[in-house]
């Protein structure tokens, strides 16, 4: 579990097929507290076990199913990627759960300034932008955020300088594939709704008593 909160910008140094499945390896300014073997860590928002690291680098395991369903296959040697270890017994969350499973990849339809701030849209499908809702949580590439406008396949969020600049957002462009996690609060009132919901909406959550 994860709270979306990004604690370290990490450099992609390569990803290579090896058998069935892929190898990645990324550097990292060490952490206060040493890595552990087989621990979990969010790499662009996609949960990964650590298969051995130095005091500057580490290596993860990838599925082919990983490498299919999510953007980590866009990256190239020298990208950036978010980091974030996983959350630990009495640790602060101060963003929202995060599973880090991710449930899709969109694309980056635009990025705009709103004053000091990034405006950043994303096309995403019918059904995540169904299951979501106005100032909810939404994960991009591992970064929790409040959704400021929603369409009927597309987000959009306001980004605070700060976190544009610490993040890999930063060296993001118009067209980029980023990976998206839906809040699971709401996936679960949608289970709980049924199939026959025609979608999440304020109104309905606050009926349910989840506001």
């Amino acid at each position: 579990m994860f709270t979306g909160l990004v604690q370290k910008l990490g450099i992609l140094k390569n990803i290579d097929k090896i058998n069935e499945g892929w190898s990645l390896e990324i550097s990292y300014d060490k952490w206060r507290d040493e890595l552990e073997l087989g621990e979990s860590i969010a790499v662009q928002g996609a949960c990964l076990t650590v298969t051995g690291f130095t005091d500057t680098s580490f290596k993860a395991d990838l599925l082919d199913e990983t490498m299919k369903i999510t953007a980590l296959r866009s990256l190239s040697s020298g990208s950036k990627v978010n980091l974030e270890r996983a959350l630990a017994l009495g640790d602060r969350l101060g963003g929202h759960i995060v599973s880090g499973h991710v449930d899709e990849t969109g694309s980056i339809l635009s990025i705009k300034n709103r004053g000091r701030d990034f405006v950043l849209r994303v096309a995403c499908s019918t059904d995540l932008a169904r299951h979501s809702v106005l100032k909810g949580s939404i994960t991009i590439d591992g970064i929790s955020l409040t959704i400021s406008g929603l369409g009927n396949d597309w987000i959009e969020v306001n980004i605070i300088p700060h976190t544009w600049d610490v993040t890999s957002f930063a060296s993001r462009k118009t067209g980029d594939c980023v990976n998206l996690e839906g809040d699971i609060i709401g996936k679960y009132v949608a289970r709980l709704m049924g199939k026959e919901s025609s979608g999440i909406t304020e109104e309905m959550l606050r009926e349910n008593g989840f506001m």
